[in-house]
C-alpha cells in the first residue's frame, strides 16, 4: 500500500473527519462537493455546510499515490489511518477566497493559506481512522462521544458552547455568564490549532481559562476542553461551521457574538448573526446571537448597546474589550484593568509563552 505523509493542519482535519466532528462530512471533499460548499454553503445533497475540508497534496504525491485503492495516512512517523481517493482535482483558490472569505486580499490568513501555502493538488475520498497521535496542543481535548458523555453523566439536557481562540476577557465572561442563566452546562471550547502569527498560543489560552472557571464560575456547571482544527478566519461563513461543529460535540446551543471568526475590518460587526439566522432550523442547534459587550464606566460595569445608553451619548465612558487589544496589553507586558481582565486570569500567564511567532501551513 502506498504512504501519504501528512503534516499537521492536514492530520488534524482527518482525524475530525473520522471523529465525527464535522458530520454531515464524513471524507474528504471531492470536486463536486468543494463546487456546492464553495458556491452555495450546502453539499450536493443539500446539508448545510460552509467551509471546504480538503486534502491538499503537490503533484509529486499526487502522482505516487493516483492508481491507488487504499492509501496508508502516516503522520508523526505513525500509520494513523487510511485514505481510498476517488477524486484528484484543481480548483481556482482565488475563486475559492472570494466566496468563502469574502475578499481575495493576500494579507487575510485563510487567503494566504488557499492561495500560497497549501498543495495545487486536491484529493477527495473516504477516511479511516487507525491510531491518534498525542499532540502537546492537545491536552484536554476531548472527542464528540467523550463531551456527550460528560454531558449525560452531568446531567445537562441543554448546553451552550463557546468558541474561542483568545485568552478570556470580561466581554468573553459576560457572554458566558448570559448563556449560562438560560441552559444547564456550558462547554467552553478555544480552538488550539493553526493560527496566526500574534494569536495566543494554546497554554496560555488554557491558563487563562483555568483561572477563570477555578475562581469564578460554578465548576459543576462548566466544562473545559479543546478543538484541534485550523482557525479559518471566515468570519460569518465560520460562525455557521463553528456552530456545526459543536452541535456534533452534544451541544444544544452556540453564542455567536460580535465579529466572529472575524479578522481584521473583512467583515461586518454582526454578519456571523446574519448569516446564521438565514439558515432558521435547519443547523440543528440554537445559536445565540449576543451583541458585542463593553465597559461602562457610568453603568459601572459590563454592557452592550442593548442595556446601556451611554456609548453615544458619552462615548468617553465606554470601553471597548476587544481580543486584538487585551493582545497588545499584554504583549507590552502591561495588566490590563480589572474591569477588563480578571487578576488571576493575568497571574496565570506568568512565564507562558504568550503568542504564536509563527504561522505554518
Amino acid at each position: 500500500m502506498s504512504e501519504l505523509n501528512l503534516n499537521q493542519r492536514q492530520y488534524l482535519e482527518f482525524e475530525k473527519l473520522a471523529l465525527n466532528a464535522f458530520a454531515p462530512l464524513t471524507a474528504f471533499m471531492r470536486r463536486d462537493e468543494m463546487r456546492s460548499v464553495v458556491e452555495t454553503m450546502r453539499l450536493p445533497g443539500g446539508e448545510v455546510f460552509p467551509l471546504p475540508v480538503v486534502l491538499d497534496i503537490t503533484h509529486k504525491q499526487a502522482d505516487q499515490i493516483r492508481h491507488s485503492a487504499k492509501v496508508a495516512l502516516v503522520f508523526a512517523g505513525k500509520e494513523v489511518g487510511s485514505l481510498e481517493p476517488d477524486d484528484f482535482f484543481s480548483f481556482d483558490m482565488l475563486e475559492a477566497s472570494r466566496n468563502v472569505f469574502g475578499t481575495d486580499d493576500i494579507a487575510h490568513p485563510g487567503v494566504e493559506l488557499f492561495t500560497q501555502k497549501m498543495g495545487r493538488v486536491l484529493v477527495g475520498g473516504s477516511v479511516q481512522l487507525k491510531e491518534r497521535v498525542p499532540l502537546d496542543i492537545a491536552v484536554q481535548e476531548l472527542t464528540p462521544e467523550e463531551t456527550k458523555e460528560a454531558f449525560r453523566r452531568a446531567g445537562w439536557r441543554t448546553v451552550v458552547g463557546f468558541q474561542t481562540r483568545n485568552v478570556p476577557h470580561r466581554a468573553h465572561e459576560y457572554l458566558q455568564r448570559v448563556a449560562l442563566e438560560q441552559v444547564d452546562g456550558l462547554f467552553i471550547q478555544p480552538l488550539v490549532g493553526r493560527k496566526r502569527a500574534g494569536d495566543y498560543q494554546p497554554a496560555a489560552i488554557l491558563a487563562g481559562y483555568k483561572a477563570l472557571i477555578e475562581n469564578y464560575y460554578p465548576v459543576d456547571r462548566v466544562l473545559l476542553g479543546v478543538l484541534t482544527t485550523y482557525m479559518r478566519y471566515a468570519g460569518p461563513r465560520e460562525a455557521v461551521f463553528h456552530a456545526i461543529v459543536r452541535r456534533n460535540y452534544g451541544c444544544t446551543h452556540f453564542i455567536v457574538g460580535r465579529d466572529h471568526a472575524g479578522v481584521g475590518s473583512y467583515y461586518g460587526k454582526y454578519a456571523g448573526h446574519e448569516l446564521v439566522k438565514s439558515f432558521g432550523t435547519e443547523l440543528g442547534i440554537t445559536v445565540m446571537c449576543l451583541h458585542g459587550p463593553y465597559y461602562c464606566a457610568r453603568c459601572d460595569g459590563i454592557v452592550t448597546e442593548h442595556t446601556c445608553p451611554h456609548a453615544d451619548a458619552e462615548p468617553s465612558q465606554v470601553v471597548e474589550i476587544s481580543g486584538t487589544w487585551m493582545r497588545e496589553i499584554l504583549g507590552d507586558g502591561r495588566k490590563p484593568d480589572l474591569h477588563l481582565m480578571r487578576a488571576e486570569v493575568v497571574d496565570s500567564l506568568r512565564g507562558v509563552d504568550l503568542f504564536i511567532a509563527e504561522s505554518k501551513a
